[in-house]
C-alpha cells in the first residue's frame, strides 16, 4: 500500500476481516524500517525479542524508553521538530523526532479523524488555554501540539486564560457576542477545562450559552480522579457552562499521546473510545504481558501505521484499560472500542496536562 492509499483510508468504516487483509503487513513493514534505521531500535529488539523480526512480528518497546532515548530513524539533517511530553523532570520527558514526511501523514491523518466528529467547515475556536504555550515551533510541548495540530479546523482562535491560568473574561464575552448563535468548537486538556475554567465559571455564576457546541479534550484524568471528578460530572458541569436547555454540545474525549500524535482515539456517543484505521489496541496480561480477550484489564499496547521517522508504530504503554469489543458498537462506527481505567501501579503520570508550562 502507497502512502496516498494508506492516508485515504476510511476513518471508521472498513471492518476487521477488511482491516486484516493490510495491517499487519503494514505494521510489520514498519518494523523492519526501523530495524534497518534505528541502531538503538535494532539493539532493543535483539535483545529483547530474538528472532521475532525474522518471524515478521512486531514487537512492542515500552513508551518510557523515549524519555531516556533520542531514538530516531533518519538523520539529524533531516530533523524538522522535536516534540516532548509533560514531566516534571527533564528524565521524565519523551522526545519524538520528525522530518516532514511524518509531520504531513500525522496531519493529514488528524484531519480525517476529526472531520469525523466536527465537519468538514472550520469553526469559531474557543481554546482552554493561554496564547504562550506555542512558543518554539522547533520543539513543542505536549499541550503546544495538541493546540497546534487542532487549531487548523478553528478559525477567530480565542484563548480563554491568561497566562497566570486565569480567565480572560473580556475575551471569552467578545467570543460569546460573536458567535452564540452559530457552531463553535473548544478545545483544551481535561484537568485544565475542569479546573480553570468550568468550575471558575461556576463559582462566579456566569455561564456562555451557546445554541451549538462541539468540545474535545483529554490529557489530566489522574487529578480529576484524585478530586473524585467522575467522566460523567465533568460533562454535566461543563455543558452547563456553555450551552443553553435548548442548545447542542458534544463533549468527547480523546485517547491520545505525543509518541503517537496523529492518531487519536475519540470517545462516541456511547463512551467508548475508537480505534481509527491506522491505528490498533491489544490488551495484555497484568503479568505475563500475553494477549487477552475482551472485557478483561490490563495493560494497553498501541499500534500505528504513522511514526516513520522513530520507531513508535509499536508501543506498550503505562495504561490500564479494556476492550469491549470491535465493530459492533451501537454508534455504529466500525473498529475496536475501549475504555482507559487508569495507570499502572508506580507508573508516573504521563497526562499531557498534569504538568502547566
Amino acid at each position: 500500500m502507497n502512502q496516498q492509499q494508506l492516508l485515504e483510508l476510511p476513518v471508521y468504516t472498513l471492518s476487521r476481516k477488511e482491516k486484516q487483509t493490510f495491517y499487519d503487513q503494514e505494521l510489520f513493514n514498519l518494523t523492519l524500517h526501523h530495524y534497518s534505521h534505528c541502531k538503538e531500535y535494532q539493539s532493543i529488539i535483539d535483545t529483547l525479542y530474538k528472532n521475532d523480526v525474522s518471524e515478521k512480528k512486531s514487537p512492542a518497546i515500552a513508551v518510557r524508553l523515549f524519555k531516556h532515548h533520542l531514538l530516531k530513524s533518519i538523520s539529524d539533517d533531516d530533523v524538522s521538530m522535536v516534540m516532548t511530553s509533560s514531566g516534571t523532570t527533564s528524565s521524565e520527558v519523551s522526545r519524538i523526532v520528525l522530518d516532514k514526511e511524518n509531520i504531513i501523514r500525522q496531519q493529514k491523518v488528524l484531519t480525517s479523524i476529526v472531520k469525523e466528529w466536527l465537519g468538514s467547515q472550520r469553526l469559531p475556536m474557543l481554546i482552554i488555554d493561554h496564547d504562550n504555550v506555542i512558543k518554539n515551533k522547533l520543539s513543542y510541548s505536549a499541550r503546544g501540539v495538541g493546540i497546534q495540530g487542532l487549531s487548523i479546523f478553528g478559525r477567530h482562535h480565542t484563548y480563554a486564560l491568561n497566562e497566570d491560568m486565569s480567565l480572560n473574561l473580556e475575551a471569552i464575552d467578545d467570543f460569546f457576542e460573536r458567535y452564540q448563535h452559530q457552531k463553535i468548537f473548544v478545545f483544551g486538556f481535561t484537568f485544565m477545562i475542569w479546573k480553570y475554567f468550568a468550575t471558575e465559571l461556576q463559582k462566579r455564576k456566569l455561564s456562555y450559552q451557546f445554541s451549538d457546541a462541539t468540545i474535545l479534550h483529554s490529557g489530566g484524568w489522574k487529578k480529576l480522579e484524585d478530586e473524585a471528578v467522575s467522566n460523567q460530572q465533568f460533562k454535566n458541569v461543563l455543558a452547563n457552562s456553555i450551552a443553553s436547555p435548548v442548545g447542542k454540545v458534544g463533549i468527547h474525549n480523546f485517547y491520545g499521546m505525543v509518541e503517537q500524535t496523529g492518531t487519536i482515539h475519540v470517545e462516541c456517543e456511547q463512551g467508548h473510545l475508537h480505534c481509527p484505521i491506522w491505528n490498533d489496541i491489544i490488551i495484555r496480561d497484568l503479568n505475563s504481558l500475553e494477549p487477552i480477550g475482551h472485557n478483561v484489564e490490563g495493560i494497553i499496547q498501541v499500534n500505528s501505521l504513522l511514526p516513520t521517522s522513530y520507531p513508535g508504530h509499536s508501543l506498550l504503554t503505562e495504561d490500564v484499560g479494556t476492550v469491549l469489543g470491535e465493530d459492533d458498537c451501537s454508534c455504529g462506527r466500525k473498529g475496536k472500542y475501549f475504555t482507559v481505567s487508569g495507570r499502572l501501579e508506580r507508573a508516573e503520570i504521563r497526562g499531557c496536562s498534569d504538568t502547566q508550562s
